[in-house]
């Protein structure tokens, strides 16, 4: 997790894998890193630590998370992951990160460790407190874009002689105007504290697969693969297959209009996150059984 903006529906997604993860272990790892926000954003570990319960663990709970079966730590508070960033770092050397992530020479030195210690994260449930290596099988969810980072940490795992860990792949949430969903283009996002009068506005100025006209959508069809509403329909607000089927169908036959699943989108997301307001309150609660190093 980087602790630098506010959480939107693309990082629910994650949280809704590790939920799936969570029914066959007890064993899940949240690492925050506030080691790579302070390096490569400059933001604080006090402001890090603060982003991190208040926007993310809370809601992370609040969307049904056993923290019961989670640790959850601070990169910057939790000494074995330090540590072992010191020993894995003398198992690469400066050509291969700089080939991997492309670092020139304005990078401080802190962001080009960074990755090391994102290493380490991964690493670390195979060695015990003493960093002594007890292999045992570890998966890891990311985003395609992680793929050399994984392929990284399974390079130097091997030459631990350790077990490679394995990976998941989740896409990334199109955003509201298209490109990507992101935290720092709140245009595009809608984030989980998002009033019910912000929701409106960002759904209502949300890229659609429909036609350029009523006449020419009712005429030609939508093109609802290509929609970004009908994705938040399919990936966080409508569980039933058969209501989705019913959505594309109509869709692609131009006889559901873009108003109408818009205004279907907005009453959805609005229910969605005033139950979820109301179960951050709960949260807060839970906060106080949290297991990890925060």
């Amino acid at each position: 997790m980087m602790p630098s903006g506010k959480m939107h529906f693309g990082h629910k997604m994650v949280v809704d894998m590790l939920k799936f993860y969570q029914n066959y272990t007890d064993k899940i790892f949240i690492p925050i890193a506030d080691l790579e926000a302070f390096w490569a954003r400059d933001i604080s570990f006090e402001k890090s630590k603060k982003i991190a319960i208040e926007e993310y663990i809370i809601n992370y709970i609040a969307l049904g998370l056993d923290i019961d079966k989670t640790f959850i730590y601070l990169q910057s508070k939790y000494w074995k992951v330090k540590d072992l960033s010191f020993i894995l770092s003398k198992k690469t050397n400066w050509s291969e990160i700089k080939a991997i992530y492309g670092f020139g020479g304005e990078t401080n030195i802190g962001h080009i460790f960074a990755p090391i210690v994102q290493v380490a994260d991964i690493l670390q449930p195979e060695f015990d407190e003493n960093l002594n290596k007890k292999p045992i099988p570890v998966l890891v969810p990311v985003g395609l874009d992680q793929d050399p980072h994984i392929r990284l940490t399974r390079d130097i795992a091997k030459r631990l002689k350790i077990i490679e860990p394995s990976s998941t792949y989740h896409r990334f949430m199109t955003g509201l105007l298209g490109g990507k969903m992101s935290s720092s283009k709140p245009e595009t996002a809608i984030f989980l504290t998002d009033s019910d009068e912000e929701v409106k506005k960002k759904i209502s100025s949300a890229k659609t697969g429909g036609g350029k006209t009523l006449e020419e959508h009712k005429k030609y069809g939508g093109k609802p693969e290509e929609c970004v509403i009908y994705e938040m329909f399919l990936y966080h607000l409508i569980l039933d297959d058969k209501e989705l089927s019913k959505i594309y169908e109509e869709c692609k036959k131009g006889e559901l209009t873009c108003g109408k699943c818009k205004k279907l989108a907005y009453e959805l997301i609005i229910n969605f996150l005033k139950e979820l307001r109301e179960k951050r309150e709960e949260a807060k609660e839970k906060l106080k059984e949290l297991k990890g190093v925060i």
